[in-house]
């Protein structure tokens, strides 16, 4: 299976960096208390050190606010998806605990300050592309049965015409939603630079060690750039 990133998305931002991890044979679990005690402490850290005013300028929430707003969609009224939960924590609210794989991936993404999403790979079937929707593409939202097509020329995230992610990192499918029964999951990390203390990097990181220590998986990564536009797997 490939994943593309279309030549487009460097013209929005040339340094925009998408790392993809593979996690193979993992073995979920429901969230252990230890699991989250991770995910509460990550939030309580980002109410101390982040006001709510603040959050549109955290770096890579202000980046991709940037290259969605250069990509046609509203930022406001589309934001990052990262963006709604780092206000929902700033705010006081705690996320709802879903199963030990998710719970670990909010806390990482809210640690590195990054967009991070799990795709169950039992429900992708055509390669992976981030590019620009057109007519026939459509999107299952999440808790629905009943697909709805997408606007075109908008930024999305997609498998074949079948769209995982809506207005890029606004919203994410029905489809690829990782459950109990996962064991095989596409992470899609979003960020502007990939070098040791990065918050791409890092979290990467994090990332393998969760697969391989916490779910007994094996995990392969991949970097694509400007540079290196597509991978296969």
């Amino acid at each position: 299976m490939k994943y593309t990133v279309d030549k487009s998305v460097f013209e929005l931002d040339p340094n925009i960096r998408f790392g993809i991890l593979i996690g193979n044979n993992i073995v979920n679990s429901e969230t252990r208390p230890e699991d989250e005690e991770r995910l509460r402490r990550a939030e309580a850290k980002m109410r101390e050190t982040v006001k709510a005013e603040e959050i549109r300028e955290l770096k890579n929430v202000k980046l991709y606010r940037e290259v969605v707003k250069k990509s046609g969609i509203n930022p406001n009224k589309y934001p990052p998806s990262v963006e709604a939960m780092f206000k929902r924590i700033v705010k006081g609210g705690q996320l709802p605990l879903i199963n030990a794989l998710v719970d670990l991936c909010n806390a990482v993404a809210i640690e590195k300050g990054i967009s991070l999403g799990g795709h169950d790979l039992k429900d992708i079937h055509e390669d992976l592309e981030v590019r620009y929707s057109r007519k026939g593409d459509v999107f299952l939202p999440f808790g629905c049965q009943e697909y709805e097509d997408v606007d075109e020329n908008e930024l999305i995230f997609t498998s074949g015409n079948i769209v995982q992610t809506n207005k890029w990192l606004w919203r994410q499918s029905e489809l690829g939603k990782v459950t109990l029964d996962s064991t095989h999951v596409f992470f899609q990390l979003v960020g502007f630079d990939y070098e040791e203390g990065s918050s791409l990097y890092e979290a990467m990181k994090d990332i393998e060690d969760l697969v391989i220590n916490r779910f007994q998986g094996t995990c392969r990564k991949y970097l694509v750039d400007i540079n290196n536009q597509s991978i296969e797997f």
